[in-house]
C-alpha cells in the first residue's frame, strides 16, 4: 500500500516544536509493510489542508493518506472539516471504530472528531495528534484498510 502522511500542526510547520507523531505514524506504517511515499507537513489552514487532500488523492500515486493532528477540540483544530470537504463520499464507522478502541484506554478519545471517506480511489484517514494516539487509532483500523481499498477498486465484499 502506498501512504502519504499529512502531519497537521501550526507549532510544527512554524518549527517551534518537533514532529512526534509524524514520524512515530511512519515507522507503524512501515512495520505493517506499507510505504510511505509522501510526508509533509501544514499549519492549521482548512483551505490548504484541503488543497494538499485533492492534490494527493487525484495525483493518484498514493492509496491511502492519513493525517495526524487537528481533530480536537481546539480553536484551530480544523483537520475533519477540511478532509470532509476533500471527500466525495465519507466512512463514518472507521472514524466510529477509533473512538470506540480508543475509549477503552482513555474516556478522552470521545473528543477526537476524526473522520474517513473517500476521493476518487485514495482513502483519506484522520488521526490524533499525539504520539502515542496516533498509533493506537491506525492499529485499531489497520486490517480494515487493504480490504477497503479493494472494494474502493470494484472487489466485492465476499
Amino acid at each position: 500500500m502506498r501512504v502519504a502522511i499529512l502531519t497537521i500542526s501550526d507549532s510544527v510547520s512554524r518549527g517551534t516544536h518537533k514532529d512526534a507523531s509524524g514520524p512515530n505514524l511512519r515507522e507503524r506504517c512501515k512495520q505493517l509493510g506499507w510505504d510511505v511515499i509522501d510526508e509533509s507537513v501544514l499549519p492549521d489552514e482548512p483551505a490548504a489542508i484541503r488543497d494538499r487532500l485533492i492534490s494527493l488523492a487525484d495525483a493518484a500515486s498514493v492509496d491511502l493518506i492519513l493525517t495526524t493532528g487537528g481533530t480536537g477540540l481546539g480553536p484551530r483544530d480544523s483537520t475533519p472539516e477540511a478532509t470532509m470537504e476533500a471527500c466525495q463520499k465519507l466512512i463514518p464507522g472507521i472514524s466510529e471504530l477509533m473512538r470506540e478502541e480508543g475509549r477503552k484506554k482513555t474516556p478522552r478519545a470521545v473528543l477526537s472528531r476524526a473522520v474517513a471517506g473517500v476521493r476518487g480511489r485514495v482513502l483519506i484517514v484522520n488521526l490524533p495528534g499525539s504520539p502515542q494516539g496516533v498509533v493506537e487509532s491506525l492499529d485499531a483500523i489497520a486490517d480494515l484498510l487493504p480490504h477497503a481499498l479493494q472494494v474502493m477498486g470494484g472487489a466485492r465484499h465476499d
